[in-house]
């Protein structure tokens, strides 16, 4: 989670994951976080994520999505993922759907 928070702070150019259902999203989300149900995943090419060298900040509600979404990832071929958890530990601000 740190190491997350220390990569939106400095860095540009990244997209923040989250992976749980539509319905969890639309109730609370990291600001500028993109949409990705871990179900949604599978073998083929990702639009929302064309560039697979783009780096990928995952999350989900506790942890276990993120983890099994940054593998299914990894396995496509994307090579700068970094899980880090759930939005249950996330210090920052959420916001939600309207």
């Amino acid at each position: 989670m740190d190491e997350a928070v220390a990569i939106m702070e400095t860095e540009e150019g990244y997209i923040i994951l989250d992976v749980r259902t539509p319905e969890e999203f639309a109730a609370g989300h990291i600001p500028g976080a993109v949409n990705l149900p871990n179900e949604a995943i599978g073998s083929e090419e990702i639009a929302l994520l064309p560039d697979k060298g783009q780096h990928i900040l995952v999350y989900c509600r506790s942890g276990n999505r993120s983890k099994q979404a940054s593998e299914k990832l990894a396995a496509l071929g994307y090579g700068n993922i970094t899980e880090f958890g759930g939005i249950l530990d996330w210090p920052g601000e959420t916001i939600k759907d309207e």
